[in-house]
């Protein structure tokens, strides 16, 4: 049985931002809107925005500021532009009538230069709930998005914490992302009751803080 499912990106995130024992974990996030884009590029200098509904990465673009230029990634091509209004004219055309959120960039470890992120998957089985699995996603050359539908390669989560951070870090690292899973997974179930599959999309940057970008309803 699948159990409920929750679309809305916005709607698990806001959940998550609002108690104290993980809003640490989550990137600033905000609804879309141009006030909105343009406070958190003069704040943090780099975004993701995303539609509130969908996967697989479509639509997933990443905005920056740098002394007053600005530029959009949107899967390999990146467009740059001088001014604040001209580029948001473009990034509507991409965009297009969809309904996104604003996140604050993390720089990302990665190997090779290739940006890694991970999916740590919990369902919940015979009343408890249990983890299925902590895989890495590798970004293909070039992308910064890591959907393996987007070229990505799947590695053990271990293996891409060792390759990417350190091998002394494996053990705490994947042990923090369970244990932050488990916390995330009680609220969101009280929350929204019904749920029974969780997969949680963590990122982990180049300091070793751990990060979730998002929480599917319906992982893969």
């Amino acid at each position: 049985m699948e159990g409920r499912q929750l679309a809305s990106k916005w709607l698990k995130t806001e959940a998550l931002l609002g108690n104290p024992r993980v809003a640490d974990h989550i990137p600033a996030t905000r609804v879309y809107n141009t006030s909105n884009l343009h406070q958190m590029l003069n704040r943090y200098g780099f975004v993701v925005i995303k539609p509130i509904v969908g996967g697989g990465g479509n639509g997933v673009i990443k905005i920056t500021m740098e002394g007053g230029n600005y530029a959009y990634t949107y899967m390999a091509n990146t467009r740059s532009f001088t001014g604040f209004d001209e580029m948001v004219r473009s990034l509507s055309t991409v965009k297009k009538k969809r309904r996104y959120i604003i996140q604050r960039g993390i720089r990302l470890a990665s190997i090779s230069g290739r940006p890694i992120d991970y999916r740590v998957k919990f369902v919940k089985t015979k009343g408890r709930w249990v983890c299925r699995g902590v895989v890495g996603r590798l970004a293909r050359q070039g992308l910064f998005v890591t959907n393996l539908c987007r070229g990505g390669t799947q590695l053990n989560g271990s293996e891409g914490i060792r390759r990417s951070l350190s091998g002394r870090m494996v053990r705490s690292k994947r042990r923090e992302m369970l244990d932050i899973s488990q916390k995330c997974t009680r609220i969101l179930e009280r929350k929204y009751p019904g749920i029974s599959q969780l997969g949680y999309d963590y990122g982990i940057d180049k300091s070793g803080h751990i990060w979730i970008f998002e929480v599917n309803t319906r992982p893969q």
